[in-house]
């Protein structure tokens, strides 16, 4: 059996992934490498959680631990609204690398399970860090696995995280009520 390194940004996730690579003879390790997560508290929860159903399905988890908040915002304030671009990319770059120095043949991500993400820009990236470090990126398209797998992760109680991970996105996700309560408190 082939094992690729998946890059894991949480448990929901993986499960739009896992099975339709272990159908094709396909071993996924998972990666969890999410320095764009914040706050801590939730950045600990998706860890957490993926370390915890691992093992219940005999799947090999490698950590990088890297509460990255700082370098995150350096890395994004001047352009806020183009954040996914940087995010991509540098768990992307850090994948590619370690499977690189780890030698794997081949990465991949659960990022392409998501109907929210940006697809065309993840392969764009995994393809460029894939060529740079000397590893392949293996593509799929996981989107039509994503209903079911977050379906089955609530099933099984796991932790549904509410946005993408980084601060912004959360803030994004309140938009509507932020505006709601400037208009409401304003008169």
């Amino acid at each position: 059996m082939k094992t690729v390194l998946m890059h894991t940004c949480c448990a929901p996730c993986s499960m739009s992934c896992i099975e339709p690579l272990r159908s094709e003879g396909i071993e996924p390790v998972a990666f969890w490498y999410n320095p764009n997560i914040h706050p801590w508290k939730e950045y600990e929860a998706r860890r957490d959680c993926l370390l915890n159903y691992a093992p219940t399905i005999a799947m090999e988890v490698r950590v990088q631990e890297d509460y990255g908040l700082r370098q995150f915002v350096c890395n994004v304030a001047d352009d806020i609204d183009h954040r996914c671009k940087y995010c991509y990319e540098h768990r992307l770059e850090g994948t590619a690398k370690y499977a690189a120095e780890h030698g794997f043949e081949a990465f991949t991500t659960t990022l392409l399970a998501s109907l929210y993400q940006d697809h065309a820009g993840i392969i764009v990236a995994a393809e460029r860090y894939a060529k740079q470090y000397g590893v392949s990126f293996l593509y799929r398209d996981f989107r039509p696995n994503f209903r079911e797998g977050n379906q089955k992760a609530r099933e099984l109680g796991f932790y549904m995280q509410k946005y993408c991970g980084c601060v912004f996105s959360e803030a994004d996700r309140y938009q509507k009520q932020i505006l709601r309560d400037k208009e409401k408190f304003s008169k």
